[in-house]
């Protein structure tokens, strides 16, 4: 090995080194991924002060596009709403009534003329069409839309508006059941955020005895971070069981699907509930029809009381996507988020999905007595009769405290934008927004793993919100396995995570924070711009080539 080899290879060894803060990495190693996150771009943000580079925050899940028609509906639509309540009163200083349902319709298809040409106007056009075309009273829409805007009343009913309900209906049948909408009728509650709905489906588990402390649950793992850490509060204490994605294509890249030894784990009756984020995060990828097939035999066959809360707010980056739920739809509660797809994190929409047969509801009608006097107790502000309050009903409840439940819901303007959201898409028959959206992310992800090397092919079960790059496995690929087993042996996971935000101004996730392989990063592809994820991937091989470079003046000592 020549000197000046080893003098370079001591300098990249100095650099790592000077780099390499063990306290930091220890304090982010101990916390969720999320937190970790920002603690990195403070990190990040300290080398940028001496520099002209900029930050590149891949860590965030968060999209950098957002649906503009609907919103442009959403706006014009406020105007009319000004409207109607101004005919109702109108008084000095801005007080006025509350928009009137008689003759609305009418009013409203006046008002569409009169703004013809205006941003939102072709759209609700549109959107009046389509909905008295499948039946709905024009009336009753308009009523719903223009005091929802207004947001002058609380939500009633309070799980969901009425129209707003059959609507989004209508949409999920598309984003989550690949077009075949249930056999059964399907009742939808309206969170604040697919966040919210992960809450209120654990607490009100808890509360009404379908989950309890020390009771065995599921998790179909690599998964978002918070399904990892819910179960272990000590409001839960819940024994957590992995279901690992662990199979591999032919060339011995991640598939990220689930073999039948792992699913089959579901067969033991002593797991009561399953958690499933589908399309996965971080890997990104649907369940394929096999995987599902399987899951419904063993389900059906050995574990017919297994409850299941699927999370499928990365759906429709997939085409033809089916879910869960339309296979399970009586075990299943299936959350979906307006967020990712419409831009829309910031107005916090989703919504629980479940068939009005369902298993929850079944299972709460079996619980002992003693159990069912401590619920009617729990409940017994809304109804002398307990028993038929359902589970979703008592999720709306519990989401108040039950004593607030006369003012529960999600607020009528959040739904109101929800409706227009669904609205583009139950109208966009040929499906030019979804092409639009699934080629802005596969755009972004082809970019990324070029400029690492390497070229991916099409996968119809790739959503590509985010990609997992497995540095063990691509440490081998570029410099074998001795490499990659030095590599894992004198370094932690978290170095490269830390060296690119202190080095670059990079912000990626550590993957093991998701259960995803050690020496893996979570990359995504929302929120950057398409050169972006160039200099992710040369600035990760470059990394890499530097702790080669370590290695190899190793080898030579």
């Amino acid at each position: 090995m020549s000197r000046s080899t080893q003098e370079n290879a001591a300098a990249i060894e100095a650099a790592i080194a000077a780099n390499d803060e063990r306290a930091f990495e220890a304090s982010v190693a101990g916390m969720s991924p999320f937190e970790a996150k920002n603690l990195l771009v403070s990190y990040a943000k300290e080398g940028d002060r001496a520099s002209a580079r900029t930050l590149l925050n891949a860590g965030r899940g968060n999209p950098n596009w957002i649906a503009t028609r609907p919103r442009e509906a959403f706006f014009l639509l406020g105007a009319f709403s000004l409207e109607e309540a101004r005919r109702a009163l109108s008084l000095p200083l801005g007080l006025a009534g509350m928009p009137q349902k008689a003759g609305c319709a009418e009013r409203f298809q006046a008002f569409l003329k009169a703004h013809d040409g205006e941003p939102g106007a072709a759209f609700l056009a549109q959107a009046y069409d389509y909905l008295v075309g499948e039946g709905f009273a024009a009336d009753d829409f308009v009523q719903e839309w223009s005091q929802g805007i207004a947001g002058c009343e609380y939500p009633m009913p309070d799980r969901i508006l009425a129209n707003t309900e059959a609507i989004v209906n209508r949409y999920l049948v598309g984003a989550v059941c690949d077009g075949q909408a249930p056999a059964e009728p399907v009742d939808l509650f309206a969170t604040e955020g697919g966040t919210a709905a992960m809450c209120y489906l654990f607490y009100s588990l808890k509360c009404n005895f379908l989950v309890n402390p020390g009771d065995r649950m599921a998790l179909m793992t690599p998964i978002f971070t918070p399904y990892l850490e819910i179960p272990h509060l000590n409001d839960y204490d819940l024994d957590v069981v992995n279901i690992n994605a662990t199979t591999d294509t032919a060339d011995g890249e991640h598939a990220w699907q689930y073999p039948d030894s792992e699913i089959e784990k579901l067969a033991d009756s002593s797991i009561k509930l399953l958690c499933l984020v589908n399309p996965s995060n971080p890997p990104s990828y649907a369940m394929d029809e096999r995987s599902r097939k399987k899951l419904v035999e063993v389900v059906q066959k050995h574990n017919s009381n297994l409850l299941i809360i699927t999370d499928d707010v990365y759906g429709t980056f997939v085409p033809r996507y089916r879910s869960v739920f339309a296979d399970l739809p009586r075990n299943t509660a299936c959350v979906y988020s307006f967020s990712k797809y419409f831009g829309a994190t910031g107005w916090r929409l989703a919504t629980i999905a479940m068939a009005r047969d369902n298993l929850f509801d079944e299972l709460i009608g079996k619980l002992p007595e003693a159990k069912k006097q401590v619920l009617a107790a729990r409940y017994q502000s809304l109804t002398d009769d307990i028993a038929r309050v359902r589970f979703i009903d008592r999720m709306v409840a519990d989401s108040r405290l039950v004593a607030l439940n006369g003012t529960a819901g999600l607020g009528t303007p959040q739904q109101v934008q929800m409706s227009l959201f669904a609205l583009q898409e139950l109208m966009d028959k040929e499906g030019v927004y979804r092409t639009q959206m699934q080629q802005l992310v596969t755009d972004r992800l082809a970019c990324l793993w070029k400029s690492l090397g390497f070229t991916l092919e099409p996968d119809p079960l790739r959503a590509g919100y985010y990609s997992v790059i497995d540095l063990g496995l691509w440490a081998s690929r570029l410099y074998g396995d001795d490499f990659a087993t030095w590599l894992k042996k004198n370094y932690a996971s978290l170095d490269i995570v830390v060296r690119l935000a202190r080095d670059t101004g990079i912000v990626v996730m550590d993957g093991p924070g998701f259960d995803a392989p050690d020496w893996s990063v979570r990359v995504s592809l929302a929120n950057l711009d398409i050169d972006a994820y160039e200099q992710i991937g040369t600035h990760i091989t470059a990394l890499l080539a530097d702790y080669a470079e370590v290695w190899k003046a190793d080898k030579a000592k």
